[in-house]
């Protein structure tokens, strides 16, 4: 078991480079103690049944309506951006209705059935875990801390959560608004802390979803391995669209422009390369810059602009190395291509590249950044052996003058999700399901039913019906 000593963490403001806050994480002691109420809270939750539990989260849901502004603060404050904080709450809020709509067939067991021995009735039900451990990620620092923990609530689990600290602000109003209902206040924690916390965390649970970086991710899984409890992972990406010659180049333009740079480019679904057909491929470029030229920063206030700050000073560190590497082998800069520091805080404009190659690490490691690098392809078969050329799998998009064109084409991508004339769709529809293909993750789908299914185990009651009193297998 992981032991340690807390201390108090200092959080830096992503838009002035201060370090303005400070959160003082759980002992070990604390973190057994709070994971062992949880799992005595949980029993009756789980008996309490489906209809109590959407109660409880609609209360909740109220309870975070009533402190929807200091929420969105909150979360302006740990990410330094407005509209796209304004839309996670948003869309965290309405999805919890999506989810409560979704529980009570989800949860109902399959109907009781006679097996193939005529006397032997199957009974079957699901039984959730006991306590599922959730470890999030700071760039859209709601929506990820409650995309696995709304479901596990739902099926039955209690949940403790572990918000990245680079983004911790919001759970103080998180936690305000569950102490406002009392049957939840039993079975979901928000905890401060770091990796240390987090480690700490999957030696006191039975089921643990992380979402971060592929390298963490790796030791989560072997962390969770060792106790022989399941893993759900949320990886890296390294998302790659394909527009077709008989693509609309300003919808294709357009839509990948938002796809790459929306919070900044700061998205596990954000395209990251580009590959457009040769004969189009200048009139692309030149559409996606003047495109791209017209968004501005989001300073000196949160409403000056589009493009927020970047969240993380080491994720700024990184985008500029994958920028001054594409450069040193040749890559010609558009427009954007440095990372600005602007009172402290660091920005990087949307930036448009040409005269890229698999040789760069812009096109090959996930740069987390408003970066779009174009390539040109000959052949179809050309660009799709591009976007497979990648350790990552987890979302796609392509362009083409219909669907069916582009579908053809998506069905030999190497991804979890394609978007299909548009760009990031998974962001806002979360109807179907989906794996993560290689690097990119491991588990059950977020999206659709398996969204909550995957936190119930199947159990069955093999029954014998007949009056027969010896073994019949003799």
């Amino acid at each position: 078991m992981v032991t340690f000593d807390t201390v108090t963490i200092a959080v830096r403001n992503p838009r002035t480079g201060q370090l303005d806050y400070e959160m003082t994480p759980p002992t070990s002691e604390q973190l057994t103690t709070t994971c062992g109420h949880l799992r005595q809270g949980q029993q009756d939750w789980h008996t309490k049944g489906v209809n109590h539990r959407i109660e409880a989260l609609q209360a909740w849901k109220q309870a975070l309506l009533d402190r929807k502004d200091a929420l969105i603060q909150a979360i302006v404050a740990d990410t330094g951006r407005l509209s796209e904080s304004i839309l996670e709450v948003d869309s965290f809020l309405s999805g919890l209705d999506r989810w409560c709509g979704l529980a009570p067939d989800l949860i109902a067991p399959a109907p009781t059935k006679t097996a193939a021995v005529p006397f032997i009735q199957l009974r079957p039900q699901v039984v959730p875990y006991g306590l599922v451990g959730v470890i999030s990620p700071w760039n859209f620092p709601l929506l990820l801390a409650t995309i696995d923990t709304v479901p596990a609530l739902l099926a039955g689990c209690a949940v403790v959560v572990k918000p990245s600290e680079i983004a911790p602000r919001f759970i103080r109003v998180m936690t305000a608004a569950i102490a406002a209902v009392p049957a939840l206040q039993s079975v979901l924690t928000l905890i401060e802390g770091a990796g240390e916390t987090g480690a700490a965390l999957i030696d006191q649970v039975d089921l643990v979803c992380f979402t971060g970086s592929v390298a963490t991710g790796k030791t989560v899984a072997m962390a969770a391995a060792k106790r022989m409890i399941p893993a759900f992972l949320e990886l890296g990406g390294k998302d790659p669209a394909i527009v077709l010659a008989s693509a609309d180049v300003d919808q294709a333009a357009t839509a990948l422009l938002w796809g790459s740079v929306v919070n900044a480019g700061q998205s596990c679904l954000s395209i990251e390369r580009i590959y457009v057909d040769r004969g189009i491929c200048d009139r692309f470029v030149e559409t996606l810059v003047q495109k791209a030229k017209q968004l501005n920063l989001a300073y000196p206030k949160p409403n000056s602009g589009q493009i927020g700050p970047i969240i993380a000073a080491r994720q700024a560190d990184l985008i500029a190395d994958h920028l001054q590497d594409a450069r040193h082998k040749g890559a010609i800069v558009h427009c954007g291509g440095t990372v600005e520091n602007l009172e402290g805080g660091l920005w990087c404009r949307p930036t448009v590249l040409t005269q890229v190659n698999h040789t760069m690490k812009i096109m090959t490691e996930e740069t987390f950044g408003p970066i779009m690098p174009i390539m040109p392809f000959d052949t179809v078969d050309e660009a799709i052996q591009l976007a497979n050329d990648t350790v990552y799998g987890l979302s796609a998009a392509v362009f083409a003058g219909s669907a069916d064109e582009a579908q053809v084409v998506g069905q030999q991508i190497q991804a979890g999700a394609i978007s299909i004339n548009d760009a990031g769709l998974t962001a806002l529809i979360h109807e179907g399901e989906k794996n993560a293909f290689k690097l990119s993750g491991l588990g059950g789908s977020r999206m659709g039913p398996a969204s909550i299914q995957r936190f119930m185990r199947k159990q069955v009651f093999l029954v014998k019906t007949s009056s027969i009193h010896d073994p019949w297998w003799f």
